[in-house]
């Protein structure tokens, strides 16, 4: 019989908080994480916003040494690991390392310490170079940084495909507990992608949002005059559990992991299909393999990057599988408050179905003043909205054509 998956714990570190309970506040007041680039200077470029991690102290979470020798993206994610641990209850020392999973994936990885350090090879030497360059820009450094920190010794992974990496990352350990390969995994993403080069190289695809450091309003999810998203950076890990195993250890269950469902567009490197074809099918298949029908669904946390190709597609998507009730569903993107945290967002964006669930309000989308005659659905227009939320979907999408649905469901 496959097992039931449940989530017990969550954490996180973004532009909005540095812990759970900070981000959820301020999403429900509707606060924005962006603001001026500090981490270069950005001042000679036509991109200057970003939704950084301020103030953050590594040293809060690991010794000095290993900060040192640890990328950012891997900071985070190891921050997030020990908040979800911690919220969990979960006693590592209590439990067999074996059976216990890591899945924390990237979509870029350490890119700032590339940009960094070649850099420094070509103006300085060969000597400049540091010599944990290696391990600090891997995809998989996340992952392998927590299962080291914590003794863990079940599969350790990282699913790398781009913004759709932190959904894959929870439906690898969702099946990796149905499955009976682990009880117990620790799963999300984490990314730190401002640098220069990234914000240049994005900007030329033409997906970015545009603007001085007084910029207030950007990105705009689903609004008609939206121009592109805001990067930005964090990390999300959620702990997930069979649902025996939790219950044996008494944790207090906040929900269950249902389904997930993935496919590719196979259309356009970095496009989606216009008709969201790809995007249907992901979300068909969570939905089926949570055993649910799209009547069932009271939520979308919606991938709503802000990007004209994305947000019309998504809805589009979003209309085709639920017809009629897809007026009736309302659909956030919290994107507008976060930034968008390349493949960190998903994981992120589960942790708010998580909380909404838990919590019967939704988080709202944030910047929504014009509306637009092909984006027509109920976005939760800049105010939270107390509902009572039984299963929420969370939909990611990426470069590639890769798309990646969860859903969670109220634990009964």
């Amino acid at each position: 019989m496959t097992r039931r998956v449940v989530v017990t714990g969550l954490g996180t570190v973004n532009a909005l908080g540095h812990n759970v309970q900070e981000t959820w506040e301020k999403a429900l007041r509707g606060e924005t994480g962006i603001g001026p680039i500090t981490l270069f200077d950005a001042s000679d470029l036509d991109v200057q916003i970003a939704g950084e991690v301020k103030n953050f102290d590594p040293t809060k979470y690991m010794s000095p040494r290993w900060a040192r020798r640890y990328s950012r993206f891997e900071q985070f994610a190891l921050a997030a690991a020990q908040e979800a641990v911690q919220h969990a209850g979960l006693d590592l020392s209590k439990e067999d390392p074996t059976r216990v999973a890591v899945v924390i994936s990237s979509a870029i990885g350490g890119i700032d310490v590339l940009e960094k350090n070649t850099l420094l090879l070509y103006n300085e030497g060969i000597r400049k170079v540091g010599a944990f360059v290696i391990p600090q820009l891997m995809p998989n450094g996340a992952s392998g940084v927590v299962s080291i920190h914590m003794g863990l010794q079940g599969p350790a992974l990282s699913v790398a495909s781009a913004c759709a990496s932190g959904n894959d990352a929870l439906g690898t350990a969702w099946n990796l507990i149905r499955a009976g390969v682990a009880d117990v995994a620790l799963a999300g993403a984490s990314d730190a992608t401002i640098c220069k080069v990234a914000v240049v190289a994005f900007s030329r695809v033409g997906a970015m949002a545009r603007g001085g450091p007084d910029r207030r309003d950007a990105p705009r999810p689903f609004d008609k005059n939206r121009d592109g998203f805001v990067m930005s950076e964090g990390s999300a890990v959620l702990v997930l559990e069979s649902e025996e195993h939790a219950r044996a250890r008494g944790a207090n269950i906040l929900a269950e992991l249902a389904g997930y469902g993935s496919s590719s567009d196979a259309y356009h490197i970095t496009a989606p299909h216009e008709e969201g074809k790809g995007a249907r099918l992901a979300m068909q298949r969570a939905l089926e393999s949570a055993g649910l029908r799209p009547e069932d669904v009271d939520y979308i946390n919606a991938h709503g990057t802000g990007t004209e190709l994305n947000d019309v597609a998504e809805t589009r998507a979003i209309k085709a599988l639920f017809g009629q009730h897809a007026y009736r569903i309302p659909v956030s993107s919290t994107k507008s408050m976060t930034g968008h945290m390349m493949g960190a967002t998903g994981a992120l964006e589960a942790l708010f179905c998580v909380l909404a669930i838990q919590n019967g309000v939704v988080p709202p989308t944030i910047n929504y003043t014009t509306p637009d005659p092909e984006c027509d659905l109920d976005y939760v227009p800049n105010q939270a909205r107390e509902m009572p939320v039984r299963v929420a979907m969370n939909n990611a999408f990426g470069f590639g054509g890769h798309n990646a649905v969860t859903v969670f469901k109220k634990y009964e």
